[in-house]
């Protein structure tokens, strides 16, 4: 006999499956069967007139016995669905998040046991009863594959409200509630998902609250990444998966995940794909200074000029002048150089130290000492005690005043004090030249700190030193025992945005501990005025031990002070937060503060609080975050040092779809804020930079 061609089995193969739904069962069946599956409808007795509704195929599956996900995974193939409507609208098929089924050395993506696969319904306009028939195709697998086909009728009238056989509305509710939702609602996002190698992909996920466990991934394209389970490791926020990329696969610009914690799940059907991964070393790189040093120079004078004029300085500044006043010309050149030398001298220190730093691996930023409660602590009781004296509380020694006006000691302890209390209130054109200290050789970023020293003393020191410039201020006479007093308000000023910042530190009993302190002070200078035998050393000893005893009790920072807290619609900084939103193209807007420093609260309370400026970002679907480094905060320091700055304010604006950072002026207006979404933006340049 001779043997019946290929092509001849083919075609016999092709009709005897064009024909198996009609065989399978009698036609009208709202059921389908086959070897350990039997399927039915999951669908109302009666359609809603014009409202969507939803049906399912329910597949009931013997123990032991699995059918698949619209991405079978290594081995099988997803069920296919062939759907014929009359009288209505039909939608794409939905599939409930599969689980991992491990056959032998591969790894499946299915259900096992029973599943729901659900259509979408819309009964069209006047549509009296709607009509669906579908033919299917599936597989089930326990280790052999068994294929199977059916067609399902199903004929329904339609009315004004849907109606449901008992126990069906329930149980299509519990697969349509495993239905992966939209991107926009999982409470993970994307950081960033790059090819590692040949064989693997990164994906890097955050989530802006705690998770016991990571989700799972599955992948939606079977032909670029594997289904087996993935490496995980990370915390309960951020998690990173080591993804297995299917041997020769071609990389697309995006692929398609589906995430799940067990219970829901959510699609995300383009994310982007880097096509090789960065190194630490690229993704923490500072950036380079591109002015030349001479302007850079010309930044720091001028910035340490507009210090002058800070209200942590300025009142230091004038007690010093009101002495002048009354000094011969030679005093008042010991005067100018003694101040001058500390001024310099402090700025070279501490900028030695941020260099010493540096090159040990830390990073400090510029005005880290009011990061310290100790030493705001210090400085609530010197600028208290010296409001008080001003106030005429009490007397500094004669002994004390004689001796820092003969030997210039006074001078240089002022200008400590000045560089002390006046490098967190950076001037507007000091972050430019702090920025590139804090990346510039060792010598010629201490060629900047003494510009800001040069510029912080100058005005002082000319007026000691120019007898025409003295000749136009005041003489002597009764008004200056009434500036001194009137001076004591900035002071008591300083001393109460003291307490604010030591209150942001250490929660809400810092306010209690210095306020405490000043109370303590206030009762021994009492008694120094009441009892003659506390006069003198006494005093000044009770009060050093005093404040000792203030500076060795404070509690540690509080855990929720600081970059820790977010308020209203400003989240606090995580970089994997700002990463995860430029990733889906949202605007992002950084405002690195910190609570002791001043033209951060005015840009605050002036721009960036205000109700029209807030609207603006809302209506622009831009995300807020605010980098508070009122406490030392490592992450906030490496990503300010990345944007060529040590200190603060910074504003970065991250627009939608933008690689780079536009760095905004250090003092805010409204009209600063509406440029950036009127195109093209007006702004400073433009810094590559990774929060």
């Amino acid at each position: 006999m001779k043997p019946i061609p290929f092509r001849i089995l083919c075609l016999l193969w092709w009709c005897l499956w064009a024909a198996a739904p009609a065989l399978a069962q009698p036609a009208g069946a709202e059921s389908a069967s086959g070897d350990h599956v039997r399927v039915r409808w999951l669908a109302p007795t009666a359609f809603a007139a014009g409202q969507q509704q939803w049906v399912g195929f329910y597949f009931e599956v013997d123990p032991g016995w699995h059918v698949y996900w619209r991405n079978p995974g290594d081995s099988g193939a997803a069920p296919r669905f062939q759907v014929s409507p009359e009288g209505a609208r039909t939608g794409a098929i939905h599939w409930p998040f599969p689980t991992r089924l491990p056959v032998a050395h591969l790894t499946n993506l299915g259900y096992a046991g029973n599943v729901a696969y659900l259509l979408p319904v819309t009964p069209t306009h006047n549509a009296s009863a709607v009509s669906l028939t579908v033919d299917l195709e599936w597989l089930v697998c326990k280790v052999d594959c068994i294929p199977g086909f059916g067609r399902m009728i199903l004929e329904r009238p339609v009315a004004q409200q849907s109606q449901w056989p008992a126990g069906d509305r329930k149980l299509l509710q519990q697969y349509q509630q495993r239905i992966p939702g939209p991107a926009a609602a999982s409470p993970w996002q994307v950081v960033s998902l790059q090819v590692v190698d040949a064989d693997r992909l990164q994906l890097t996920l955050f989530s802006a609250a705690s998770h016991p466990d990571p989700p799972e991934v599955f992948p939606l394209d079977a032909e670029l990444i594997g289904a087996a389970t993935p490496q995980r490791r990370g915390s309960a926020r951020r998690w990173q998966f080591e993804l297995p990329r299917v041997p020769g696969a071609s990389v697309p610009a995006s692929t398609g995940l589906v995430l799940s914690d067990g219970q829901r799940a959510w699609r995300l059907d383009s994310v982007a794909i880097s096509p090789v991964a960065a190194t630490p070393a690229s993704a923490s790189s500072p950036a380079t200074p591109t002015q030349p040093l001479w302007l850079l120079l010309l930044a720091a004078l001028a910035g340490g000029l507009i210090l002058n004029l800070m209200p942590c300085v300025f009142p230091v500044l004038s007690i010093k002048l009101m002495s002048v006043l009354q000094h011969t010309p030679e005093q008042r050149r010991r005067e100018a150089l003694g101040y001058s030398a500390g001024v310099l001298a402090t700025f070279a220190a501490l900028g030695a130290l941020l260099l010493v730093l540096r090159a040990g691996g830390s990073a400090l930023g510029w005005g880290f000492q009011l990061q310290s409660p100790p030493v705001i602590l210090a400085l609530i009781a010197l600028f208290w005690l010296m409001a008080l004296a001003f106030s005429g509380v009490f007397e500094f020694g004669h002994r004390l005043m004689t001796w820092a006006g003969s030997h210039g000691g006074g001078a240089f302890a002022t200008g400590m004090l000045a560089v002390f209390v006046a490098t967190p209130c950076t001037g507007p054109f000091m972050g430019v030249a702090l920025g590139a200290a804090a990346v510039l050789p060792g010598a010629a970023a201490m060629t900047l700190f003494l510009g800001l020293g040069l510029g912080l003393a100058a005005p002082y020191a000319l007026l000691c030193l120019s007898p025409a410039l003295l000749r136009r201020l005041p003489r002597p006479g009764p008004w200056m025992e009434t500036l001194r007093q009137l001076l004591a308000f900035p002071l008591y000023a300083t001393v109460i945005w003291l307490l604010w910042v030591l209150g942001r530190l250490l929660g809400d009993t810092g306010w209690l501990w210095g306020s405490s302190l000043m109370l303590g002070l206030v009762f021994v200078l009492w008694l120094g005025a009441r009892l003659p035998r506390w006069r003198g050393t006494t005093t000044v000893t009770l009060a050093g031990a005093l404040l000792l005893t203030g500076l060795v009790s404070l509690p540690p920072p509080a855990a929720t002070a600081g970059s820790s807290a977010s308020a209203g619609p400003w989240q606090a900084y995580d970089p994997d937060l700002i990463r995860a939103a430029r990733a889906r193209g949202q605007g992002v807007f950084v405002d690195y503060t910190a609570a002791w420093c001043i033209t951060c609260q005015v840009n605050k309370q002036l721009v960036l609080d205000t109700e029209p400026v807030l609207q603006l970002f809302q209506d622009h679907n831009v995300l807020l975050v605010r980098a508070d480094w009122t406490r030392h905060d490592p992450a906030i320091t490496q990503s300010l040092a990345r944007l060529g700055r040590n200190s603060v304010p910074v504003y970065a604006w991250y627009p939608a779809g933008a690689a780079s950072a536009t760095l905004l002026p250090q003092i805010l207006q409204p009209s600063t804020i509406r440029k950036l979404f009127t195109p093209p933006t007006q702004g400073a340049s433009a810094t590559e930079a990774t929060p």
